[in-house]
């Protein structure tokens, strides 16, 4: 099976700037690399060489096991690319935005009403997108990202500022879309929507990888794993004990077990933030 997704010791400049210094990944089909890092890892540019809009200073980009840029027209038109920044045509209805985009694929005769019922905007599509929400135009990207049933996806903070049920559809797509055999590249400030989505995950910093693993295995290996207990001794003191699982765990949890009626117990574990703290000394807002 041919990797959907090779970038090999990926280097770009702006000027005397280094943004992007030897990066390399790999996305099998069906598989969601979450990229992670904050602003001005490197992140937008990385995907940028990926997706033909910038050419590499060196290194090499393979695109379902096709050359990047070399191959460029051809890849494109079996990607699908989701930026933050919204560029529909407000002017347009829904249905002519998807219809006006699978002509730039050269399909013909395209039906928007079925990629518009999975966006939850079946009944909007003749609607001019001007009128939309933020989140229904966020929607509608979504749509016209898949219009031409892609086998890779590059979606850039895809639910950036939604409301949470617009977030959730969002997620629900992109987890259809691996299902369906799609590779997936994925870049979010939200590490919880990084640890639901992501096989695999990738922390930039400063244009490196600093590391890439599966989210488990990372707070596995960097993070403490604790018991959180919250227990009622009388009437006016409620105690909350965390516990560290590792060690003398199990004796701890059982003495405060036993201190008092129990109220919650909950197990927690470390944040894929916290992880990237780790490995950059910094969270990804600093």
């Amino acid at each position: 099976m041919t990797t959907s997704i090779v970038a090999e010791d990926l280097r770009f400049s702006y000027g005397d700037t280094l943004a992007v210094d030897g990066v390399d990944v790999r996305v099998e089909p069906g598989r969601t690399l979450g990229f992670l890092g904050p602003n001005g890892a490197g992140k937008s540019t990385t995907i940028k060489m990926l997706t033909g809009q910038l050419v590499p200073d060196s290194g090499r980009v393979e695109i379902l096991g096709m050359t990047m840029p070399a191959q460029r027209t051809t890849i494109q038109g079996r990607i699908g690319v989701c930026f933050e920044e919204k560029n529909l045509y407000l002017a347009m209805t829904g249905e002519e935005n998807l219809r006006f985009f699978a002509r730039l694929f050269g399909m013909r005769g395209f039906d928007p009403a079925p990629l518009l019922e999975r966006v939850g905007l079946g009944d909007r599509g003749r609607d001019r997108v001007g009128e939309y929400s933020k989140g229904m135009r966020q929607r509608l990207m979504m749509a016209r990202t898949l219009v031409n049933a892609p086998d890779v996806l590059f979606l850039d903070e895809p639910t950036d500022g939604l409301d949470p049920v617009s977030a959730r559809m969002i997620r629900d797509l992109i987890r259809a879309e691996a299902a369906r055999g799609a590779a997936v590249l994925l870049t979010t400030h939200d590490m919880m929507e990084a640890d639901q989505l992501s096989d695999q995950v990738a922390f930039i910093n400063e244009g490196r990888i600093l590391t890439l693993d599966t989210p488990e295995h990372l707070k596995l290996t960097y993070g403490t794993r604790s018991v959180r207990i919250r227990t009622q001794r009388s009437a006016s003191q409620v105690d909350e004990r965390v516990i560290p699982l590792d060690g003398d765990g199990a004796a701890a949890i059982q003495q405060a077990l036993a201190e008092g009626e129990v109220l919650t117990i909950h197990s927690e574990e470390a944040t894929l933030e916290d992880i990237f703290v780790h490995f950059a000394g910094r969270g990804l807002d600093a």
